[in-house]
C-alpha cells in the first residue's frame, strides 16, 4: 500500500507561487493551494496540513494575522513565511509570532524542500519527546499509587480501563487514601493528558464564592467585579477537572453542575452567554453520598450522573500488607529530596507501623516518614505511635484485645490525639517565626487559609 503523502498548504495571493512549488515538490507531498488568508485558515481547519507555506503581503488579511489565528487553533501547524519583502521587522514579527522559519521571494524550490525536511524533521522529534515525557509522567503517577494487595490491584486495572474515555469518575476513600494521585493518574493516562489538570477544592471555597470560581463572572455581576473571569471550568478545556470533596458542594450549585455534565455548557456568573467547554470531569468525596442522598443534600439526578464509574480506595488498615511498600518508597523520596543518607527501618519499627490503625491513612504515614528522613533518627517513629498509644489517646491497634473495645469511644481518642498534635505543631512554627503566619504556613507546609482556620478552631493565642 503506498504511503500517503504529508500534506503542505501554500496560501499565496499570486497563483504562480502555488504552481511552482506543486510542480516542485508534488511527487514527494501533497500540494494545496488557498488564494488568500480567510480560504487558507478554512482549509488548515478542513484539510489538517502538517506544514503551511505562507505569503506575509496579501489584499485582505495579511499573512501576520493569518499566522496569529493558525497558532490560535486546537491543533496549531508548523508555518514558514515567504515574502519578497525581508525585511528584519517582518522576521522578527514572524517568528515571534510563532513561524517555524522565513524564506525570501524568488526562492530557488530545492532551497524551500530543505527548509521543509528542516521543520518536519523538528516538528517529529518535538512530538517524540512530548510523547516520552507523557509516558514518563504517567508512569510516575503509576509510581505514586503504591500497593500490590488485591484491592490496589483491582483498582489500577479498572483506572487504565477508563482512562481514556469520557465517563465520569467518582472517586471514593477517607482522607489520606490517594484520590488526588488517581486523578491525575486518570488524566495522565487519557488523550488529555497535554492539556490543563485543573482542582477545584469545595469545601475549601466558601459557598458564596464557588460558582464564580467554578463559573467565572462578567465585569459587574457583584461588588468587585471590575473585570470579566474566567472560572476553572474554561481553564480547564481540553483537559481534566478534578472537584474534590464534591459532597460538600451547595445544593443551588448542583443543578448547574449537572448542566456541564450533561450539555458540556453554561453560563458565567451575570452573564447572558453560554458558554461551550470540552472537559473531562473527575470528582472525590469522603462523605456518605447515600446518606447525603437520603438526607437531600444530594441530587438524586447528580448521585446517578456522578455514578457512572466509581472508585472505592480502601483505607490503609485494610491494606496493611502495603505498609512496607509504602515505608520504602517514602524513604527512598524523601532522601532524594533532602539529600540525607539513606537508613532503613529496622524490623521492629516496621512491625509497629503494620500494626498501627493509621486514622490518616497514607498521608500520616508519609508525613512520619518524612520527619524521620529530615531529622535522620528512628526514634521520631517510635516516639510518635508511642504518643498516639498513650492511655488518653489510644489510637485503634489492631489486636484482639482493641477488636473488643468500643469503637465509638476509639474514635473520640484518635481525633482528640490528632487534634492536639496539630495544635502543638502550630503552636511551636508560630513560636519559630515570631507568629508570621505565612511563614509559618510555609514551614507546616498547609496553605494559608488553613493555617487561620486552625488557629480559629483551636484557639491559639486567645
Amino acid at each position: 500500500m503506498e504511503k500517503e503523502k504529508i500534506k503542505i498548504l501554500v496560501i499565496d495571493d499570486d497563483p504562480k507561487v502555488s504552481w511552482i512549488l506543486s510542480e516542485g515538490l508534488g511527487d514527494s507531498y501533497d500540494i494545496l493551494s488557498a488564494k488568500d488568508g480567510l480560504e487558507g485558515l478554512q482549509m488548515v481547519s478542513k484539510a489538517r496540513p502538517e506544514l503551511v507555506l505562507l505569503d506575509i503581503k496579501m489584499p485582505g488579511m495579511e499573512g501576520l494575522e493569518v499566522l496569529e489565528k493558525i497558532k490560535s487553533m486546537n491543533r496549531p501547524t508548523e508555518v514558514i513565511m515567504l515574502s519578497g519583502h525581508g525585511e528584519t521587522k517582518n522576521v522578527v514579527e514572524s517568528i515571534k509570532r510563532g513561524a517555524s522559519e522565513f524564506i525570501n521571494k524568488p526562492f530557488d524550490v530545492k532551497e524551500v524542500e530543505l527548509h521543509i525536511q528542516s521543520v518536519l524533521e523538528k516538528n517529529r522529534l518535538k512530538q517524540e519527546l512530548d510523547h516520552l515525557r507523557s509516558e514518563l509522567k504517567a508512569k510516575s503517577q503509576h509510581e505514586e499509587l503504591i500497593g500490590d494487595c488485591l484491592s490496589m490491584l483491582q483498582i489500577k486495572a479498572v483506572i487504565e480501563q477508563v482512562a481514556d474515555s469520557e465517563l465520569t469518575v467518582l472517586i471514593r476513600g477517607e482522607s489520606g487514601t490517594g484520590k488526588e494521585i488517581v486523578a491525575r493518574m486518570l488524566h495522565t493516562l487519557s488523550a488529555r493528558k497535554n492539556g490543563p489538570f485543573v482542582k477545584v477544592n469545595c469545601a475549601a471555597i466558601p459557598r458564596e464564592l464557588l460558582e464564580a470560581e467554578l463559573f467565572g463572572y462578567e465585569k459587574g455581576a457583584f461588588t468587585g467585579a471590575h473585570k470579566t473571569k474566567p472560572g476553572r471550568f474554561e481553564m480547564a478545556n481540553k483537559g481534566t477537572i478534578f472537584l474534590d470533596e464534591i459532597g460538600d458542594m451547595p445544593l443551588e450549585l448542583q443543578s448547574k453542575l449537572l448542566q456541564v455534565l450533561e450539555q458540556y455548557e453554561f453560563m458565567r456568573v451575570g452573564g447572558i452567554k453560554t458558554i461551550k467547554v470540552d472537559t473531562r470531569i473527575v470528582c472525590a468525596t469522603n462523605r456518605d453520598l447515600e446518606k447525603a442522598l437520603k438526607e437531600g443534600t444530594i441530587r438524586e439526578d447528580l448521585f446517578y450522573r456522578l455514578n457512572e464509574v466509581t472508585l472505592n480506595l480502601p483505607p490503609l488498615r485494610e491494606r496493611r500488607e502495603d505498609i512496607p511498600l509504602l515505608i520504602e518508597h517514602f524513604l527512598q523520596k524523601y532522601t532524594r529530596l533532602y539529600n540525607k543518607k539513606y537508613h532503613p527501618l529496622s524490623s521492629s519499627t516496621i512491625e509497629l507501623l503494620q500494626n498501627f490503625d493509621w486514622p490518616g491513612n497514607v498521608r500520616q504515614l508519609e508525613n512520619i516518614i518524612k520527619q524521620m528522613v529530615v531529622r535522620e533518627d528512628e526514634k521520631v517513629v517510635l516516639d510518635t505511635i508511642k504518643r498516639h498509644s498513650a492511655d488518653s489517646t489510644s489510637p485503634r491497634i489492631s489486636t484482639d484485645s482493641a477488636s473488643q473495645m468500643d469503637s465509638f469511644s476509639l474514635k473520640k481518642r484518635v481525633g482528640s490525639a490528632v487534634a492536639a498534635e496539630e495544635k502543638a505543631l502550630i503552636t511551636q512554627a508560630l513560636n519559630k517565626t515570631n507568629w508570621n503566619r505565612r511563614k509559618a504556613a510555609k514551614l507546616l507546609e498547609i496553605s494559608y487559609r488553613s493555617l487561620l482556620y486552625k488557629i480559629k478552631e483551636y484557639q491559639i493565642g486567645q
